[in-house]
């Protein structure tokens, strides 16, 4: 389940119907939807179209890799990659897989990892802004360069 806007759901479900699996699942993922983090390739015109770093995710034996595209390129992956990236709402991405990637829902369970993954890092457009306090030497600079005279007590 997406929006094609920056969120997705994931969801399995077991029954002995179909209708009954497929309602399931629907509420399954609409229970595990979270937020896909877009990015840019290149210049930072227009709204965000690829992933922003390349990120990864493993289920079972297989491994895929979200690489960021360049606008333009569209989707470079196969049939399962493909339909979850759109659904996220990714223009441009190319993905490398590796192991068994015939296997469709541990293909589809490591790209939905592999987008979660998108939020895990904090980017320079994610930082908090800086307040720079003067340091105590420069805060009281004015207090320190007075010249103080020594009195002796002689008592």
């Amino acid at each position: 389940v997406g929006d094609g806007n920056g969120h997705i759901g994931l969801g399995l479900k077991a029954a002995k119907e179909v209708a009954t699996a497929i309602r399931g699942g629907i509420i399954n993922a609409k229970m595990n939807l979270m937020p896909v983090r877009r990015g840019y390739w290149g210049l930072m015109s227009g709204l965000p179209h690829t992933v922003p770093c390349k990120v990864s995710g493993k289920c079972g034996s297989v491994r895929i890799r979200l690489i960021p595209a360049p606008r333009g390129s569209g989707l470079v992956a196969s049939v399962v990659p493909k339909k979850l990236l759109n659904m996220a709402g990714i223009e441009d991405c190319y993905t490398s897989s590796s192991g068994h990637s015939r296997t469709r829902g541990n293909l589809a369970m490591a790209v939905y990892e592999a987008l979660g993954k998108t939020y895990s890092f904090l980017s320079p457009d994610l930082w908090m802004e800086t307040e720079f306090k003067p340091t105590p030497a420069q805060e009281h600079t004015d207090f320190l360069a007075k010249k103080t005279t020594k009195v002796a007590n002689y008592a």
